[in-house]
């Protein structure tokens, strides 16, 4: 008798998760940075010692955390952070900073947003690994860029499953189908001139539903979505081809030039024509 295994592996649709820059640190006693704010997120594993984060949250109020070893901080872009080293304690943390179009989504998935950056996990194990982890990219940069996602990857699966504030994915398959075929629509329509109502009908929802699954679900409202989809493409061409600032704007859904560079200037944080011209080039965490 024939045995076999098979399975289907799910399209997650693992859109623009890339790596911006990583590292780690031993820092001295009241060693601060900040205060800053970031274009991507940026999340910080505390490898020893203690240490303090000032950070805004959702509703603009500064908040203040203490944290130690085996713990970490998530900075959310745009968001005004100051962290330092403990006096007598200072901490060694290791740090990355990456973005994509499902980053939210993931990051939601383990209950760590802009009002709660705080990580802890329930298995002191697991944490560890996800500072393994973390570790271990900062310390092969060598490495191509597929291998170094893949331990992106990693790290993302890690935190989720560890994290004290680990969000169960409710809705089954039937929410997950609709996901994927309004990020599958996007995908197909994001040149031209797109509403949220259109997705919806084209996933056969309610706009009012659809938005608040979409959210739910991946962690930012759909229009944001698409913005970031089509600023995401847009940088893509602008490492990859010679094409004019104005094509690549017409490109990816943005007849307004003008628009287009304010759009992506508050997203990353540079004007298009400075940020091809430095590499899309961050700054040390």
């Amino acid at each position: 008798m024939d045995q076999y295994s098979f399975s289907i592996f799910p399209n997650e649709n693992f859109l623009d998760l890339r790596l911006y820059q990583y590292g780690w640190e031993q820092c001295a006693p009241l060693h601060s940075y900040g205060p800053a704010v970031r274009n991507h997120y940026l999340f910080h594993y505390v490898l020893s010692g203690r240490g303090f984060l000032n950070s805004t949250s959702g509703d603009g109020e500064s908040r203040h955390y203490k944290l130690k070893a085996g713990e970490g901080f998530l900075i959310c872009p745009g968001q005004v952070n100051t962290y330092y080293a403990h006096r007598d304690q200072p901490w060694k943390y290791v740090w990355l900073e990456f973005d994509g179009l499902r980053v939210p989504e993931f990051l939601s998935r383990a209950g760590l947003d802009v009002s709660q950056p705080i990580y802890r996990s329930h298995d002191r194990g697991r944490a560890e690994a996800v500072g393994e982890t973390m570790l271990y990219i900062a310390d092969h940069s060598e490495q191509s860029t597929l291998h170094l996602i893949g331990h992106l990857c990693l790290f993302l699966d890690g935190l989720i499953q560890s994290s004290v504030t680990r969000k169960e994915n409710r809705g089954g398959q039937l929410r997950d189908f609709y996901i994927q075929e309004a990020v599958n629509y996007m995908e197909h329509h994001y040149r031209r001139e797109l509403t949220v109502e259109e997705i919806a009908d084209a996933c056969k929802l309610n706009r009012s539903y659809f938005s608040k699954m979409f959210k739910e679900q991946m962690g930012c409202p759909p229009q944001e979505f698409l913005i970031r989809m089509r600023l995401s493409k847009a940088a893509e061409l602008m490492r990859t081809s010679g094409a004019p600032i104005g094509e690549i704007s017409l490109q990816c859904g943005y007849p307004n030039q003008l628009h287009f560079s304010r759009a992506f200037k508050k997203r990353y944080g540079l004007p298009p024509r400075q940020w091809r011209a430095q590499g899309g080039a961050v700054k040390k965490g």
